[in-house]
């Protein structure tokens, strides 16, 4: 099969022929048929995040079951069904008898301990996977997995309540569904983004309002919740001051700097600063939920394997609008 691998440390993707995988005990053999590419990737690909070279990256995956290991009971031939960044956990630690695998640290986590979707076919946990929605195309589905998965988590975590403000720092591809999450969902919505093209689309995705600055944030009225999306952390740490009395401030972006805040600020709003990733497997069914309903519009780019190269570069650069997507 034909599988796009990363060998080393910030050498380019290629794309090689390998085996096709066997599924094991309790595993299924999927045909992926798309696979989204993350900025995650390119963390990975800079050795910036653990990976295990040569590897076949790519956490996004959705496809078709094709073949069912050994005692597999909950998955049957021809399922249509995707992958999350963490499949499962060793299932006898503290974390994965209390329902956090995400915590368990011998999980198996697509595209580091197990191979990833960028291929055209994969081996996965059966209890990790997720079926789609009908009314989802593989394409669509796909950054869901990750984005949608990530975005809808951090405002749940949040827990905003009937009245309150939502901003979203960042209209990329986090923050576009962010914005569509929140609004679907009834909240105020503000998008913060210094870009003006994109201000005009946030209004279209369903923002209430759009601000450039955290001192416009703060102006308008600011925000119970924040959504910290963005890959910036000057633009991130300058929202804070937007963060309403009671507020909550929902950490979702990676960059390299510290984290800045005034804690005179925090004490006397009584703020909260939450770090969020994929905060449990009904979160992810809501998101495809939300989404099949079609209240939720995916944008993405869809990219074959010849291509790859030309995707990961776009990625890279942040010129994909706004999800890169392969397409075996």
């Amino acid at each position: 099969m034909r599988a796009v691998m990363t060998t080393e440390k910030n050498k380019p993707w290629e794309l090689k022929e390998v085996d096709k995988p066997k599924p094991a005990e309790n595993q299924v053999l999927l045909k992926v048929h798309a696979s989204g590419i993350c900025y995650t990737d390119v963390h990975q690909t800079k050795g910036e995040l653990p990976v295990n070279y040569p590897c076949i990256l790519g956490h996004e995956p959705v496809g078709e079951i094709v073949e069912l290991g050994p005692g597999v009971r909950s998955r049957k031939l021809g399922d249509r069904v995707g992958v999350p960044w963490v499949q499962a956990g060793c299932g006898s630690c503290e974390w994965c008898l209390r329902g956090k695998n995400a915590f368990c640290r011998k999980s198996f986590g697509t595209s580091a301990s197990m191979q990833g979707g960028h291929a055209e076919y994969m081996v996965v946990w059966a209890e990790g996977t997720m079926p789609i929605p009908k009314e989802l195309t593989y394409a669509e589905a796909a950054p869901i997995f990750c984005a949608g998965y990530t975005v809808w988590s951090g405002l749940r975590i949040a827990e905003p309540q009937p009245g309150e403000r939502v901003a979203v720092i960042g209209i990329g591809g986090l923050g576009h569904l962010a914005v569509q999450y929140a609004a679907a969902s009834g909240f105020h919505t503000i998008a913060v983004t210094h870009s003006e093209d994109k201000k005009k689309l946030a209004l279209e995705l369903g923002a209430s309002e759009v601000v450039s600055t955290g001192k416009e944030l703060q102006e308008c009225g600011g925000a119970d919740v924040i959504l910290a999306t963005s890959n910036s952390a000057e633009q991130t740490f300058d929202c804070i001051k937007g963060l309403r009395p009671d507020g909550r401030f929902i950490v979702m972006g990676v960059y390299g700097e510290p984290f800045q805040i005034n804690l005179m600020d925090l004490l006397f709003k009584r703020a909260r600063i939450i770090g969020s990733i994929q905060n449990g497997p009904e979160h992810l069914y809501e998101a495809l939920d939300i989404a099949a309903k079609g209240k939720i519009k995916v944008m993405t780019e869809t990219f074959k394997f010849d291509d790859v190269t030309t995707a990961y570069d776009k990625v890279a650069k942040g010129d994909v609008r706004f999800r890169a997507v392969l397409t075996p």
